[in-house]
């Protein structure tokens, strides 16, 4: 006999839920047992409109399949659309448990052919798509709190390798990325008082997104062999962390591709020099590279030949 649904009773909102790692996270969440807010905005892979609904049809999969969700197409990278996909899940299921940041798309440039628009486009889908979304998440969550009624309430944000080592091509979405881990690190500090947990993913795998950008990697094996970059690898991770089973984690950013679960332990002290005084400009440089012979080598940038 199978345990216990892991997510029975929770509801979820998972954004950029329309394809990719979004749809394979909102279908895993609906076969542990949640309520789904299914968010996708419907657009190309450059962030354009698209004419077509995905966010519909994956609720159209998981009605299918016996469980429970429903659509919001709203522009989460704004007030008003964050707002809203808050409202929705309180509207239709009455409460709010989790919520996977995941939206984002690519408009990849060497930094020398990189302008303002393409830069911005891409911080503002990926940190501004986390931030409100999460913002309007947790002003309900510490209301519920102030009322003696906390929650055990969850985010999952998305970074990425490029976020964690950089990219090459990919300067826009690399700092992205990086703020993506930033914000999860202040948000677990602030929020964990109103019961709140605040994780980050840095996943690996075939989307819109890298099936592209790194086809050779990204490219499906035969029909006997295990799909390491298969979306749906990452996704009971992220269901998991989005669970109540996850109690007393948080602030913590784990690297998942196939099968392979990585804590990333992020920056920490290395070599370390103290002169107790001012250093010379010649005397700074001397230290410096007496502690880099004595550190690990960084890992590699993405990208990079």
């Amino acid at each position: 006999m199978s345990g216990p649904l892991l997510c029975e009773g929770r509801v979820v909102i998972v954004t950029g839920a329309g394809r990719g790692l979004g749809r394979a996270h909102a279908l895993a969440y609906a076969a542990e047992g949640a309520r789904v807010v299914v968010n996708d905005l419907g657009v190309g892979l450059d962030g354009t409109p698209s004419p077509d609904s995905p966010a519909a049809r994956v609720v159209q999969e998981i009605r299918a399949a016996g469980g429970q969700a429903v659509a919001h197409g709203g522009d989460i990278a704004t007030t008003d659309g964050a707002a809203s996909l808050v409202h929705t899940a309180l509207e239709t299921y009455g409460r709010l448990d989790t919520l996977v940041n995941n939206a984002g798309f690519l408009r990849d440039r060497m930094l020398v052919n990189l302008d303002e628009d393409d830069w911005d486009a891409v911080l503002r889908v990926h940190l501004l798509g986390h931030f409100l979304p999460l913002k309007h998440a947790a002003a309900h969550w510490r209301s519920q709190a102030k009322d003696d009624r906390t929650p055990r309430a969850r985010v999952v944000n998305t970074s990425s390798g490029a976020g964690l080592l950089g990219s090459v091509g990919q300067g826009n979405y690399s700092a992205a990325k990086a703020g993506i881990i930033g914000l999860t690190l202040v948000a677990a500090a602030e929020l964990g008082r109103y019961g709140v947990q605040v994780n980050a993913i840095a996943p690996a795998a075939r989307t819109r997104m890298t099936e592209r950008a790194f086809a050779d990697t990204m490219a499906a094996p035969g029909a006997d062999s295990f799909d390491a970059m298969a979306p749906e690898n990452v996704s009971p991770l992220v269901v998991w962390l989005g669970a109540s089973a996850s109690t007393g984690v948080t602030g913590r950013v784990f690297e998942t591709e196939g099968g392979r679960i990585t804590v990333m332990e992020g920056w920490r002290p290395g070599p370390t020099a103290d002169k107790g005084a001012r250093w010379t400009p010649s005397e700074a440089g001397e230290a410096a590279l007496k502690l880099l012979a004595e550190a690990e080598v960084p890992g590699a940038v993405y990208g990079a030949q």
